[in-house]
This record gives C-alpha cells, sequence and structure tokens, in this order.
C-alpha cells in the first residue's frame, strides 16, 4: 500500500513539474521580444550601439503598443453589410448592400471644429509661410446667399470665440487633406519630445517622419475611407449579443427609427441636428426641437455606441473615396475603398493607376464593361478622377441624409457650409 502511494505520489510530482516548466515557457511577443534573437541567438540591443566584435548590433526598442492619439476612439472592425438602408428616392442604386469586413482602426469621436483650424492656421504661417497660410483658409463666403441675411456668420462663424467648439465648415476636401498631414506631423513630433528624443534613430531629418522602428509615432491621420464611415457610424456593435448574433439593424445611429431619444429625462428631444420641414431649421422659440439654427456644439446630441459624436447631423463628412455609382460592384470586400489610384498616404512607392477607375482593361488584364461611361468634357456627367464622396446629413439637409448607408458627391477643390469632416487612424500591428 505504502509502495502504490510513494509511486502515485511521484507520478503526480512528475506531472505537476512538467506542467509547471510548460507554464514558465514564455514565447516572444511584440511587446516582449526578448532579450536575443530567437532564430540567430544574436543579443539584441535597445540603443543601436556596437558590440565588441565592432558591428552595430539590430536594435529592438521598448514598446507598449501603439500610443493613444488625441481624440481618437477605438472602432473595433468586422463584418458589415454596407449599404443604404432607406428607399432610394432618388433612384440613384448606387449603393446597393454587400458584405465586407472592415479590419479594426481608430477615429475623432467629435468634427474637427474651428478651434482646432485656427490652431493649423496659427502653425502653418510660423512654419510653411504666408501662401500656404492664405491657401488653407476655409471659404467663409460659403454662408453667403443673395436672398438671406446670413453676413454674421461670414465676418464670426470661423473666428468669434463663441463658435469655437463648433465644426468647421468651407473646407475643401484637398484641404481637409492638408489639414491630416499637418496633425500627423504635429502629434508625432510632440511624442517624440515627451519620449526625450535621445536615440538619433528615432529623430526624424527635416521634412521626413520619424522612423516607425522607434515605435514612439502613430501612424499618419488620414480621412477615413467610405466603408469606415458607414461602419463606424452604424456602430452595430451596440445590437450584438450571444455569438456573432445581432439582433437587429439601424437606420440611424441609434435604435429605432424616430428621430428623438426614447429613454429617460430627454425622452421626446431630437437625437441629431437636421432640417425638420420645409422653413423649419430648429423649431418654435421656447422649445427649439434640435436646438441648432446653424450647426452645433461637437459634443451635443448622444454618441452613438462607439462613443462618436454626430455621425448624423450637424454637418456631413468628407471621405477618402472617389466617387462612383458601381463602387459597390467594383470593391474588394475586405477593407473596400475608392481611390484615385494613390495611396491613402500618398505613398510614391506605390504604383498609380487611374486609369483602373475607368480604363479598357483592369490590372488583370480583364476588360472593363464601364469604359467611357463618364465623359465629364462632353457635358454629359459631373464625375471623374476629382469629384469626393461626403456622407451623413447637415443641418440643411432632412431626415433622409442621415442614414449613414446614403452617399453624396462634390468636387475636392469646393466647399460648402454643410460639410466637415473628421480624421481616421489604421490600428497597426493588429491583424483585426
Amino acid at each position: 500500500m505504502r509502495k502504490k502511494f510513494n509511486l502515485l505520489s511521484l507520478c503526480l510530482f512528475v506531472a505537476i513539474g512538467i506542467f509547471l516548466g510548460s507554464c514558465g515557457k514564455k514565447n516572444p511577443t511584440s511587446i516582449k521580444p526578448g532579450s536575443k534573437s530567437t532564430t540567430t541567438g544574436i543579443a539584441y540591443t535597445k540603443d543601436g550601439k556596437k558590440g565588441k566584435d565592432g558591428k552595430q548590433a539590430f536594435a529592438v526598442r521598448d514598446f507598449k503598443g501603439q500610443p493613444d492619439g488625441p481624440n481618437l476612439v477605438f472602432i473595433e472592425g468586422g463584418r458589415h453589410i454596407l449599404g443604404s438602408a432607406e428607399e432610394d428616392v432618388l433612384f440613384a442604386r448606387d449603393n446597393l448592400e454587400r458584405t465586407v469586413t472592415v479590419a479594426s482602426f481608430y477615429m475623432d469621436e467629435t468634427e474637427v471644429a474651428n478651434i482646432h483650424w485656427l490652431e493649423y492656421l496659427h502653425y502653418a504661417l510660423q512654419d510653411s509661410g504666408q501662401q500656404y497660410y492664405d491657401e488653407a483658409l476655409p471659404d467663409t463666403t460659403v454662408w453667403a446667399a443673395e436672398l438671406a441675411f446670413n453676413d454674421p456668420y461670414i465676418d464670426h462663424y470661423l473666428r468669434y470665440p463663441g463658435f469655437r467648439f463648433f465644426p468647421v465648415v468651407g473646407v475643401s476636401w484637398k484641404q481637409a487633406q492638408n489639414y491630416c498631414i499637418w496633425r500627423s506631423n504635429m502629434v508625432n513630433n510632440n511624442l517624440a519630445q515627451k519620449n526625450g528624443n535621445k536615440d538619433e534613430k528615432t529623430k526624424a531629418k527635416a521634412g521626413e517622419r520619424i522612423p516607425l522602428e522607434s515605435g514612439i509615432v502613430l501612424p499618419n491621420y488620414r480621412l477615413p475611407t467610405e466603408a469606415e464611415w458607414e461602419y463606424a457610424a452604424k456602430a452595430l456593435v451596440g445590437t450584438q449579443y450571444l455569438d456573432e448574433n445581432q439582433d437587429y439593424g439601424r437606420l440611424y445611429p441609434w435604435d429605432g427609427h424616430s428621430l428623438r431619444n426614447p429613454y429617460g429625462r430627454q425622452m421626446g428631444e431630437f437625437l441629431a441636428n437636421f432640417k425638420r420641414g420645409r422653413g423649419d431649421y430648429a423649431g418654435i422659440a421656447g422649445k427649439l426641437n434640435d436646438g441648432a439654427m446653424i450647426t452645433e456644439w461637437i459634443y451635443a446630441y448622444p454618441p452613438n455606441d462607439y462613443g462618436l459624436y454626430n455621425m448624423a447631423g450637424n454637418v456631413s463628412e468628407w471621405v477618402e473615396d472617389v466617387y462612383r455609382p458601381l463602387s459597390f460592384q467594383d470593391m474588394n470586400d475586405l477593407n473596400p475603398v475608392r481611390t484615385d489610384g494613390k495611396y491613402l498616404t500618398q505613398n510614391p512607392n506605390r504604383l498609380k493607376n487611374p486609369a483602373y477607375l475607368d480604363g479598357d482593361k483592369r490590372p488583370d488584364g480583364a476588360p472593363n464593361l464601364f469604359t467611357g461611361q463618364y465623359d465629364k468634357a462632353g457635358w454629359n456627367t459631373l464625375i471623374d478622377d476629382h469629384v469626393r464622396v461626403y456622407k451623413g446629413g447637415s443641418w440643411k439637409d432632412v431626415a433622409y441624409w442621415m442614414s449613414p448607408g446614403t452617399r453624396r458627391y462634390l468636387e475636392e477643390d469646393s466647399a460648402t457650409a454643410t460639410i466637415g469632416f473628421r480624421c481616421a487612424m489604421i490600428r497597426a500591428g493588429s491583424n483585426h
């Protein structure tokens, strides 16, 4: 009996030892890569200094994950049905439903406001000169109307302190792109300064970005793709239960078909800033229905389930995509986008092939069935490679345009009093 007990104890002891030994082995990760290479056995260095053999050792710097970007909210990606759930009242047939997958990314929780643009202008004048400053100025005359007294908005909307945190308007798609580039540089330079910037490898030369290998910088800010914007606006993450089941879809960025809040103390109040009907921009004095005759505070109204404010109403927003009625048919089903052939971050190494949009042949050699359909030179269409999509309804739109699936387009160098924008950013080092 004692022998059996001793044998059982020994087996148990060995099993525990094996278990603990297997638990003690830790595989390397991006955050904890270990002290040496798992393939060569050569030790890493954190500062890139030369070793005893006189060679510069491979530098693997500390990395704690992608830094938090100012004003950004994490958007967990996944499968989604893009397309308009609204009745196609214009018979455009340009956003039919299709299933795609959108990778996780980040998006500004609010629209870019006047105070943010004034900050941009301040540094633009100092760092880039008068010409760049003049080109960055919003077109405040977008408020002008021959038969309306909108002069106060022309003179005051951008610069008066009372409008600081209202969305900037009068900004073209091109100006929004330039803002994204400037913001990327400013945020990353600030991060580098906070991290000491002692290592020469983490310093950027004039006009260049800080190396990605440093691990202390963010990917570029940019405009969201149309698919990202639509996915983030619907925020169906709030309707999911159990395992990959969504209880219902959404017509707007909130539940139900109503435009009013059905819950709590705000019950009956409108959930967005829009035009209720002909001539009705705000309702009757004493109880204005949406509280704003023009734009509204960027934090007004409840955020959607991703924490994003004003993804319907207030201002429409520029997205990256070139407009094509058949985008839903031509795009990839993983991270779809329709560009003018240039990489989103203007990467000079990527092949530029604008002809892919409507050329005689696709990159795979197959014929393009829609060649010659867009004859802008002959005044048969307004569509070309310089027309961009904008999404969401504005303070001047009826509720129809607040459905995330609806889409419109405008020339990339044009601006209106109803279009603003917000920035997005990839989630680097992630496979979902």
